[in-house]
């Protein structure tokens, strides 16, 4: 672990390198010394906080801009003890302007929707299934907590839909007149459809029909 300090001035731009050798620059938002919780914004933050309680992360994750919006940044929450290196690259001495407060309920969903993705992802790897069945159940987790494997089976709900091996629309049971059976349905299309056009869009399908 790097020698981690007992302050970091806010609007202070610090580097660091996790144990899991991604890199992370940004100006300091906050830093809660009990925890070692440092929080960087990788632009100009629009939204600044000085300190609070963050004694629930005690992991690294990120909470990312995906919009593409430039008046979003990219936020890093990032535990120190899991820092190998840190430079503080540009020290602020001065007094910072009135923070405003942080939207902490929005980072914490964000923080808690990645952990169930990744959640999502180890249960779908470990049922040992094909890979067609793990980004089905994948696809169908995203919208619907209620999904577990039996065997090789997806079991949706309280057993109201079923999908077998080889995941395909005719593969799917249940009550074909209930909501549930039609929405499951149009989600096995969409994730059909997306895979497709996927498979149509990847460089080795490029490459083959431009040598034909």
């Amino acid at each position: 672990m790097a020698a981690v300090s007992d302050f970091f001035s806010l609007g202070s731009v610090v580097w660091c390198r996790t144990c899991y050798n991604k890199e992370v620059e940004g100006e300091v938002l906050a830093f809660d010394p009990q925890t070692k919780i440092l929080i960087l914004s990788e632009k100009d933050p629009l939204v600044h906080v000085l300190k609070f309680p963050v004694s629930s992360l005690t992991r690294f994750a990120e909470c990312l801009s995906s919009s593409g919006d430039p008046k979003l940044n990219d936020v890093h929450f990032i535990n120190l003890s899991l820092v190998s290196e840190l430079k503080v690259k540009k020290e602020v001495t001065s007094t910072p302007e009135p923070p405003q407060s942080l939207n902490l309920q929005r980072l914490n969903t964000r923080v808690r929707n990645q952990v169930d993705e990744k959640k999502r992802m180890l249960q779908a790897i470990s049922a040992n299934v094909s890979s067609e069945g793990q980004s089905l159940f994948i696809a169908i987790a995203k919208t619907i907590n209620e999904v577990r494997w039996r065997n090789s089976e997806i079991v949706i709900w309280n057993h109201e839909v079923i999908i077998s091996p080889p995941y395909q629309l005719e593969n799917i049971r249940g009550n074909t007149t209930s909501k549930g059976y039609s929405y499951i349905r149009k989600v096995v299309e969409k994730h059909m459809k997306d895979l497709a056009l996927n498979s149509q869009n990847s460089p080795s399908s490029v490459c083959q029909n431009s040598s034909q």
